[in-house]
């Protein structure tokens, strides 16, 4: 009985250590639905910016603004907020030129899988399809939700309806906002406002909106209720690869890169985040190979399994683009996202995959 006392004991001081030293205390996750780890890793293909592969419509500014003589330069270009802050001051996965893998668990290679193995942890065969059918699996977000620290300090946003199925609105206990439909609360002009341009706004598929409605949306949200984890998810790099625009695509991605940088930059401006807040941006899926099948993915398509992943905060040390390490997987986020709120997800859901220990090293 002393042994097991003593053992007890000193496991309870190594985890109240540990989380001493975490310096975070919150976290903004933030997802682009669908975009490729070739672009975000080596910028635009030169090969799809044409009509013929890329359906190109402004080839000549197309080219302008986003092709460069290198990759580096290329994807610089593409995604500036990510190459020159997020990948010099934190952890980027996924650049399988330099043998660093990121890739999914699942094998639907599709959205509600992969948010439901981003989320939970770990992958499930139930989940087949898009359907907007209410999650049974407890997202790390409502595992927190549930915590007295973060009860009511939890928040969602997304411009895809399915997502509050996926998230489960309705047993989750905190807000959840998903595609077009009225803001959680009006208490703002800017908010008034949205709410009319949700509504008025025609859209090419009516179970979704805009990325720029979700970032001001997020952005009256973070500024007003300050949540302690907040995920904010995109869905046009998705829209536009099925399109098969290119260009809408580049746009897209280029254009969430700055919505990144405007809501890491107006937390870093507010007391409650300035430097206790970890980001973590990732996709849900993958996409084919070029030069036709990038605009796909699902259960046969080749290479949609691979992805990619960045973590920044006061508790990851900046190691930059990872280059011949172990493979990392979509399911060790939500271990990773709770381990840096001094959270044991992993041992409370053992099927969910492990924390990333080298984003959380600097802590130990």
């Amino acid at each position: 009985m002393n042994r097991l006392l003593a053992t007890l004991c000193a496991v309870l001081l190594l985890s109240i250590s540990t989380d001493a030293q975490l310096k975070t205390k919150n976290i903004l996750l933030i997802t682009t639905d669908g975009l490729r780890w070739q672009e975000v890793m080596t910028g635009a293909d030169p090969g799809l910016l044409n009509k013929e592969n890329g359906g190109v419509q402004n080839i000549p500014a197309t080219k302008q603004a986003y092709l460069r003589n290198t990759p580096e330069a290329r994807r610089e270009a593409l995604l500036p907020f990510f190459w020159t802050v997020i990948a010099k001051q934190g952890q980027v996965y996924g650049n399988q030129t330099k043998a660093s893998i990121a890739r999914i668990t699942n094998t639907m290679k599709f959205s509600y899988p992969g948010y439901n193995e981003i989320l939970c942890g770990f992958p499930d065969a139930n989940i087949n399809s898009n359907d907007p059918i209410p999650n049974k699996n407890v997202t790390v977000l409502e595992w927190l939700n549930r915590k007295p620290q973060f009860a009511g300090k939890v928040a969602a946003f997304s411009g895809w309806n399915v997502m509050s199925a996926i998230i489960n609105r309705e047993r989750c206990g905190f807000t959840v906002f998903g595609g077009p439909e009225k803001l959680p609360d009006v208490n703002t002009p800017t908010q008034k406002l949205l709410n009319d341009l949700i509504a008025e706004t025609s859209r090419n598929d009516e179970n979704e909106i805009a990325d720029s409605f979700v970032f001001h949306a997020a952005l009256e949200h973070l500024q007003s209720h300050k949540p302690r984890v907040f995920y904010v998810s995109f869905g046009e790099t998705d829209t536009f690869g099925h399109q098969g625009r290119y260009d809408k695509l580049l746009e897209s991605a280029h254009r969430v890169d700055g919505y990144v940088k405007k809501l890491w930059e107006t937390m870093q401006s507010m007391d409650e985040y300035r430097d206790q807040t970890t980001l973590i941006f990732t996709t849900d899926h993958g996409r084919g190979l070029a030069p036709t099948e990038w605009k796909s993915h699902g259960k046969d398509t080749a290479g949609a399994e691979n992805i990619w992943m960045a973590f920044m905060g006061p508790d990851t040390s900046a190691l930059g683009e990872r280059s011949n390490i172990n493979p990392v997987t979509q399911n060790q986020i939500a271990a990773t996202l709770a381990a840096l709120l001094g959270e044991d997800y992993h041992a409370a859901v053992p099927q969910s995959g492990a924390a990333i220990e080298d984003v959380l090293a600097k802590a130990k």
